[in-house]
C-alpha cells in the first residue's frame, strides 16, 4: 500500500475534510469515539464519504501505525501546484510574494513541521525539490496536524532556475547559513520574500546559496553548531512576518 495516499490521524483527517481535499474513504477501528471522530464523520456524510469501521486486526493490516488515532483515510496522490500557483495565491489575497523554498529536506517530521509553520505564518506556498527530499505522504501529513490539506506546494525538478524565475519577477531570496553575513534578526524581510532552509546535515547546496540575494545566520551560544532544520525555519518564517506585518 502506497503510504503517501493515506492521511493518517484525526487533525490531519478533519483538516483534509474542512479544505475538500479528494477522500475515496475514511476507515475508523471499532470502538473509536470522540468529538473530532464526530465532527469527522458529519462532515464525511456532508461531503457523501464512506466511512467503513474496522475491528483491531483488519485496521492493523492498513496501518500498523501505533499513533494512528483510529481512523486514516484514503485520498488521490497529493496534488503539488505550479509556481505560478503560488504567485498567484499572493495576487489575490493583495499581499506581496511570502515563499518557502525547502532545500533536500529529508526528514518527513521537518517537513511536516516546516508545512505547519508556513501555513501559520500565512506563507503563500512551499517549493521542493523533485529529488533527495520527502515527499507529502501520510507522516508529512500528521506531523503538519493537517496543514498539508491548506498550503500550496510545488515540487520542481531544478531549484537553482526557479530561483533565477522567482528573481525575475522581484522576488528577493534570503537563505540560512551558519556563516551568513547576518544574524537573522538584522534583515529586511518586507517585500516580496523567498527564505531557502537547507539540509538537515549539509545545509543549503552551493548553487542554491550563491542564488540567495542575503545570507542569513542564527547566532549559536551553546556547544551545538546549529539547530534542527524546523526549528531554524520556524525562526527565520516568524521573523519575516513581524517586518512584513509592518510594512502591511
Amino acid at each position: 500500500m502506497n503510504i503517501e495516499n493515506l492521511i493518517i490521524g484525526r487533525q490531519p483527517v478533519l483538516e483534509a475534510l474542512k479544505a475538500h481535499q479528494l477522500i475515496e474513504k475514511i476507515i475508523i477501528l471499532q470502538g473509536t469515539s470522540g468529538s473530532q471522530i464526530s465532527r469527522i464523520k458529519q462532515l464525511a456524510k456532508t461531503l457523501n464519504i464512506p466511512i467503513q469501521e474496522l475491528e483491531n486486526r483488519q485496521f492493523s493490516e492498513i496501518t500498523p501505525d501505533a499513533n494512528s488515532q483510529g481512523i486514516i483515510a484514503f485520498i488521490d496522490s497529493y496534488h503539488y501546484v505550479d509556481i505560478e500557483d503560488i504567485i498567484s495565491i499572493a495576487q489575490k489575497r493583495s499581499e506581496s510574494p511570502f515563499i518557502l523554498i525547502l532545500d533536500e529536506i529529508e526528514d518527513p517530521h521537518n517537513l511536516g513541521a516546516l508545512i505547519r509553520t508556513a501555513e501559520c505564518a500565512g506563507v503563500h506556498g512551499i517549493i521542493i525539490p523533485m529529488h533527495h527530499t520527502a515527499s507529502v505522504n501520510a507522516t508529512v501529513t500528521k506531523t503538519s496536524a493537517g496543514a498539508t490539506a491548506h498550503i500550496a506546494i510545488a515540487r520542481v525538478t531544478n531549484i537553482v532556475q526557479i530561483m533565477n524565475e522567482l528573481k525575475k519577477k522581484g522576488i528577493w531570496i534570503v537563505g540560512t547559513e551558519i556563516s551568513g553575513d547576518k544574524s537573522y534578526i538584522d534583515q529586511d524581510y518586507s517585500g516580496p520574500l523567498a527564505i531557502v532552509i537547507g539540509n538537515e546535515g549539509r545545509g543549503i547546496r552551493r548553487l542554491v546559496k550563491e542564488k540567495c540575494d542575503f545570507l542569513v545566520r542564527i547566532p549559536m551560544r551553546g556547544k551545538i553548531e546549529s539547530l534542527n532544520a524546523s526549528v531554524a525555519g520556524a525562526l527565520v518564517i516568524f521573523e519575516a512576518l513581524k517586518d512584513r506585518n509592518k510594512s502591511s
